[in-house]
């Protein structure tokens, strides 16, 4: 029995191993649910979370349960004339509870609550952000892996012509119509043109152990991107972009949360000038055999104000100013950035969507040159190096064809990103 099933499992184990059909929408949902970038960033956000909770804090009350022992020197005394008597032990033990509650401060914890709040959206935001930037880089990769293949294609069709060349080059010199050159430049180009191939075959390698880093898997495991012919780009103007890039721009949104979050920390700060009113109560025990009553309640109600605090708060509140021009004005130039950032990838899409159209047209011109100085050098009226040339026109033409069309699917998945768009669900069917 064991050696059936050894038998039968050895084929298996010299399978190729096959490739994982890969869809954009696939390895979109992936990188943006479980990146890890977004990941990390979900983390940072998770402590921006807690943040809010920790500026609450002032408004619950402060508890404290204490206990100590006390050791004095001297008994404590008290004269009353010519008598002297005693008020408390040299060593008593205490214990108590006892609890604190703000009652106003003039908008102090509220305005760090506040706070708090705008740095958790700004976080929030910022996982916005680099969810979105993962999923371009994720577009970007993927694209990049199947131009990286289309060019491997046009690499191994250039190694076939030069060989099929290399084999009329040679009939031919047998049959003593050329010289032993032409069969000697075919032969040299068909070497450059394999080195060419394993150079596309390496960047493929290359390029689909990125995509599988991207979605944490590992680095050789086979992938196989799937083609799509989604364009949600079409019949955007420029106009419509900008409008789009002020409105949904995360970077513009996390700005704006960091503003508000700085204006609400600058109030908290000026708050520090003035009153703050509170109670506190608790219970309290000391072992004394000279106390009455042992057992006591309290009650305190009271007021702090900061007369003085060597010019901290008065420097807290100056440094709050400046940071807030700072983002104020650092808002305008980023406002301006989007704006240029949206405006380039767009003409770079324009100028993405002519060079597919001219390339098509060189790509349909170099097939037919191939074809006729192939059919010219077989009737013995064009030459070797005039089929050599053609041949390596094609691929170049394709090269460019291959590049230009990617060159747009990237050009678009840039400008959607610029406009503040979610890409990863822009892309899904």
């Amino acid at each position: 029995m064991k050696r059936i099933i050894l038998a039968l499992s050895l084929p298996l184990l010299f399978m190729p191993l096959t490739s994982h059909a890969l869809s954009l929408e696939e390895g979109l949902q992936v990188v943006a649910r479980s990146g890890r970038d977004v990941t990390i960033a979900r983390s940072d956000e998770s402590v921006a979370r807690e943040a809010v909770a920790l500026a609450r804090a002032p408004w619950l009350p402060f508890v404290d349960v204490y206990g100590r022992e006390t050791w004095l020197q001297y008994k404590p005394e008290a004269r009353f004339g010519t008598q002297i008597v005693p008020t408390a032990q040299d060593y008593f033990i205490t214990y108590g509870v006892r609890a604190t509650q703000m009652l106003y401060d003039f908008g102090k914890t509220s305005s760090s609550i506040d706070a708090a709040k705008f740095g958790l959206k700004a976080r929030e935001v910022d996982t916005l952000r680099v969810r979105n930037q993962a999923a371009l880089d994720f577009i970007t990769s993927y694209l990049d892996l199947l131009e990286a293949e289309k060019l491997l294609l046009v690499a191994s069709d250039e190694v076939k012509q030069y060989d099929a060349h290399k084999k009329d080059a040679e009939a031919r010199y047998s049959a003593g119509v050329v010289t032993r050159n032409e069969v000697l430049q075919a032969d040299v180009t068909l070497s450059d043109s394999r080195q060419r191939h394993l150079t596309a075959d390496n960047l493929r390698s290359f390029r689909a152990s990125k995509l599988n880093s991207l979605l944490m898997r590992p680095l050789n495991e086979p992938i196989q991107p799937e083609e799509f012919t989604k364009t949600p780009s079409a019949g955007i103007t420029l106009e419509e972009a900008w409008t789009n890039a002020e409105a949904e721009s995360p970077e513009l949104k996390e700005v704006d949360a960091g503003i508000q979050a700085k204006e609400a920390s600058l109030r908290s700060t000026q708050a520090e000038f003035l009153p703050n009113f509170y109670v506190s109560g608790g219970y309290e025990y000391q072992e004394n055999q000279y106390m009455v009553h042992p057992r006591n309640w309290s009650l305190i109600a009271g007021v702090n104000i900061n007369l003085f605090s060597g010019g901290a708060t008065s420097a807290r509140t100056s440094i709050g100013r400046s940071e807030l021009d700072s983002l104020r004005a650092g808002r305008d130039k980023l406002a301006d950035g989007v704006r240029l950032g949206v405006k380039a990838a767009y003409l770079d899409l324009q100028s993405s969507a002519q060079k597919i159209e001219v390339t098509k047209t060189a790509v349909e011109q170099a097939d037919e040159n191939l074809r006729l100085q192939q059919l010219r050098y077989q009737e013995g009226v064009g030459t070797s190096l005039e089929v050599l040339d053609a041949v390596n026109l094609l691929s170049a033409a394709q090269t460019n064809s291959w590049k230009a069309h990617y060159g747009f699917e990237r050009a678009e998945a840039n400008l959607l990103h610029a406009m503040g768009r979610d890409l990863a669900n822009v892309y899904v069917k």
